[in-house]
């Protein structure tokens, strides 16, 4: 049975198109367009919910950008790049300006889809009374994932002086019909836009037909703000769930078919993409013109020296065609992008029941000894932090961003840089403060 909800971009576009084509022509301008007019039936509120995830599958975002660009920031221990976009290495350099058309892209899309969802919850009485609690739960999901990843990247970290004091990203929960004074929202605080988000993942884990897919990400939310108590509560629901199980060996996680694969047994959460919409940039940069990708990532040998002898995890790092070493997780051409795996779940109740002494769904040594062994790896007689986060690091590497995510959380250098440098955090793009004067810069990148 499938495993989660796969989203086929192409055909999204599809049903859009032939929906508009089957409307009569709209005149007004489309920042007065009324809610009424746009959203009458259960199937235009269902393609409204489409069209949000059409756009979270956006290169900029979870396409791609929300993984990679913070790894491009605070990687560059374990990895080289030569890709040749200025704004990329921009971003590698620790150098971002805040006309940064990568980081400006990512936000546009991230509030775009929150404006989806806003619009599927102002009109969910439309939808039928059968469907209706999972569409809202899904757009309450969307929502909740975006503001996390948001206040992640655009805001302090949550360990990084006062979190209700910091300020986070601007919370909008009802859809914007016209552009007036009232589409000029402050930035809420970083306490705040945690607790949007914890309260549409709670909402979407009530309501929606996989409640499994909210649990996952509360619980990487819970770590990341270290209430290790609910981590463990929500990865504890996911692996008692039984709808996921991990793929063996690691590197069928990962496979290169050449063409679209369908969602492993392991994949929680992840964007599938077809031939028909392009490959996805993960792909771009990572792979090599071996598997269609620019090659732009060159894996530092020094990385692979941190895995033990005999780890299977190693049997994704490859040399290409140029002797040059490459991280194949990422060379399908259209590949899906996974942003929740099983493997995860694993880790973080292991970490959090370590650090609070229990033992919650099971002991830490066996979660991490399940991982393990699927590594080709023999168990440990006992587990410690250090080596739940060093499992984190070789299983989870590329992924999602966990280079950066993980430094602050942990209160960890990132090369130079201690973790809470203001150049570790995006600036608000300059085309949204000249828009919004109610918009406040973040440290170091001017008004």
């Amino acid at each position: 049975m499938k495993k989660n909800r796969s989203i086929y971009i192409t055909a999204i576009c599809t049903v859009l198109m032939l929906t508009a084509c089957n409307k009569q022509l709209d005149l007004k301008p489309h920042q007065e367009i009324e809610q009424e007019q746009a959203i009458l039936t259960s199937r235009d509120v269902q393609i409204t919910l489409v069209g949000a995830y059409n756009r979270l599958g956006q290169s900029d975002l979870y396409g791609g950008g929300v993984e990679l660009y913070p790894d491009l920031l605070a990687s560059q221990s374990v990895m080289r790049w030569q890709g040749t976009y200025q704004e990329l290495t921009q971003i590698v350099g620790q150098t971002i300006p805040n006309d940064n058309t990568y980081i400006a892209a990512l936000w546009l899309d991230a509030y775009e889809v929150i404006n989806q969802t806003n619009n599927v919850l102002a009109n969910i009485e439309k939808a039928d009374e059968d469907i209706r609690a999972d569409i809202s739960g899904q757009a309450k999901f969307l929502r909740g994932l975006v503001y996390f990843d948001l206040v992640r990247l655009f805001g302090k970290s949550y360990n990084d002086g006062s979190p209700t004091v910091n300020l986070g990203v601007p919370i909008v929960l009802t859809p914007t019909k016209v552009v007036d004074e009232s589409s000029k929202v402050s930035r809420a605080t970083v306490e705040q836009v945690y607790q949007q988000a914890i309260t549409d993942l709670k909402d979407a884990e009530a309501t929606m037909d996989k409640p499994s897919q909210a649990s996952a990400i509360l619980a990487r939310l819970y770590l990341q703000k270290g209430d290790y108590v609910n981590a463990v509560i929500e990865a504890d629901k996911v692996l008692g769930s039984g709808d996921y199980t991990l793929v063996k060996p690691y590197s069928a996680e990962f496979p290169n078919t050449g063409g679209h694969v369908d969602d492993t047994s392991e994949d929680i959460f992840s964007l599938q993409v077809t031939a028909q919409q392009g490959n996805n940039s993960l792909n771009t940069y990572y792979a090599s013109a071996d598997n269609g990708g620019r090659g732009d990532i060159i894996i530092r040998d020094s990385f692979l020296e941190e895995f033990e002898t005999g780890d299977e995890r190693l049997n994704v790092y490859n040399l290409d065609s140029d002797d040059i070493l490459r991280v194949s997780k990422f060379d399908n051409l259209y590949g899906n992008v996974r942003v929740v795996r099983l493997a995860e779940m694993y880790l973080i109740r292991a970490e959090g029941n370590l650090r609070l002494s229990t033992a919650t769904g099971d002991t830490p040594k066996n979660d991490v000894n399940a991982i393990r062994n699927r590594a080709g790896l023999g168990d440990l007689a006992t587990v410690t932090i250090a080596d739940v986060l060093a499992e984190r690091r070789h299983e989870l590497a590329f992924e999602g961003g966990f280079f950066l995510h993980d430094a602050k959380r942990l209160a960890l250098n990132v090369g130079a840089l201690p973790y809470s440098s203001p150049k570790l955090v995006f600036p608000i793009p300059l085309r949204e403060i000249n828009a919004n004067p109610n918009l406040k810069q973040n440290e170091g990148y001017g008004q």
